[in-house]
């Protein structure tokens, strides 16, 4: 029987299409839950979204339960995120 990951993982396993609004001109885009930025459908820029505290950063099997690419490109957007001290 496969495993299917932790249900806190779904939403990055299984995506899902969000509409995210960019705070520069106010157009709707689309993003998915998997994804922590995309282009603003209106101005191209970068729109970025809080990626909030997730199961990538505190899981020691989060690398294998959501893959390798997914792992590192959620890593690193909330890396980014981090509140600099």
């Amino acid at each position: 029987m496969a495993k299917e990951g932790c249900p806190g993982s779904r939403e990055i396993r299984e995506p899902y299409p969000e509409e995210i609004r960019c705070r520069l001109c106010g157009t709707a885009s689309e993003i998915w839950s998997d994804e922590p930025e995309t282009e603003c459908k209106g101005c191209g820029k970068t729109i970025s979204r809080d990626m909030g505290c997730n199961c990538v950063l505190w899981c020691p099997a989060a690398k294998q339960c959501v893959g390798q690419e997914k792992y590192e490109k959620l890593t690193r957007a909330m890396n980014k995120q981090k509140p600099k001290e």
